[in-house]
């Protein structure tokens, strides 16, 4: 039996915290290419929010991160809430949009990284079993729909004390 006690209970849950960005550039998207048990999946600019962090300034580190573009995020694309069976995790993924005038590539800081790649949605969907979740999917028909819709969250509904 656990003998820590937790003020707001012991069986309080927790899932993982995550960014991501939809980065946007005609009918194209950015997505990276990294290693994950030792396959190739395609997954956006993501991560998970450091301590001491806000959520919008986590979701900038991980597209400077992982594309090596200092980019801010424009407005929210939507909130996830993902379990992933295989690794038995729980997941709430805020993912971002960021819309682009012109096609640029950086360079990843990030050495997990192997590469990025500028996808059309046929593309991304040709590659759905080398999608690092079904959320990269996701995200990007939730932006497609939105953009139809005109439909944007503005960032200043996240609020945040840090």
């Amino acid at each position: 039996m656990n003998s820590f006690h937790n003020a707001h209970g012991d069986n309080q849950f927790k899932p993982n915290a995550t960014v991501a960005a939809v980065i946007a550039y005609k009918h194209k998207f950015l997505l990276v290419e990294e290693m994950e048990n030792n396959k190739r999946v395609y997954n956006q600019p993501a991560g998970h929010i450091e301590a001491g962090e806000n959520i919008i300034d986590a979701a900038k580190r991980e597209v400077l991160e992982e594309t090596g573009l200092a980019l801010d995020p424009q407005y929210l694309n939507g909130i996830y809430y993902f379990y992933r069976e295989d690794i038995d995790l729980y997941f709430m993924r805020f993912c971002f949009v960021i819309e682009l005038d012109e096609s640029l590539q950086g360079t990843p800081q990030d050495s997990e990284i192997l590469s990025t790649h500028w996808l059309t949605i046929e593309e991304i969907k040709n590659k759905h079993e080398q999608l690092r979740s079904p959320m990269v999917l996701d995200c990007i028909n939730d932006y497609l729909s939105n953009k139809k819709k005109q439909h944007k969250i503005p960032l200043s509904s996240l609020k945040s004390n840090i």
